[in-house]
Parts: structure tokens; sequence; C-alpha cells
């Protein structure tokens, strides 16, 4: 098995940086990022945000691809908050996402 050591910090935004994400439904949306950034293979660290976007810390193998990640991640997160949490309105990220990789200490 190799050995790796990669450390990410991700952000990204919801449409127009809209405050679109309520306080009430703020947890639910961290855990199913989390939920399947580690189904997508991330080792996740931590997941944060405000109503405008969101942070995700995580360890992405090298055989994944990072834009490819990403975008699986941001699609389930955008999917379950137009399906469960915000049928009535339209929920959309920004295409964009940045991200910055740093070391472990």
């Amino acid at each position: 098995m190799p050995y790796w050591r990669l450390f990410y910090h991700i952000t990204w935004a919801t449409r127009n940086r809209e405050a679109l994400i309520d306080a009430a439904w703020e947890g639910p949306l961290h855990n199913l990022i989390a939920a399947k950034a580690a189904q997508f293979g991330g080792i996740v660290h931590a997941v944060g945000g405000t109503e405008s976007h969101i942070h995700l810390v995580v360890s992405v193998p090298p055989g994944i691809a990072l834009s490819k990640f990403v975008g699986q991640v941001k699609g389930a997160s955008s999917r379950f908050a137009n399906q469960a949490v915000r049928p009535a309105r339209d929920f959309a990220w920004q295409a964009e996402y940045g991200v910055v990789s740093f070391g472990p200490e």
C-alpha cells in the first residue's frame, strides 16, 4: 500500500455568495459533505462555513483527481439542499472553488 499525506483546504460559495445556508440545516449539510467526501475516498479533518460558503479540510488520495472529487462533493451537497431542505427554492453553488495545500503541522 502506498504512503501519502496530502492535506487540502477547499472552499466554495453559494451562487452569487447569497446567504442560502440556514443555521437550521447547516449541521446536516456539513454532515452530508463529510459523508460524501469519505464515500469518494477522502479523509475529512473538518467541515465548516457560513451562510454563503463552505470550508472543507480533507486528505484526498493521489489517485483521485481533485477537481473530480470537489465536483462530486459539491454536486451531492447541492442535490441534498435542493431535495431535502430547500425544495421550494433553487439552491446552487458557484462553479468555481478554491483550494490550498498545507502540511500536517
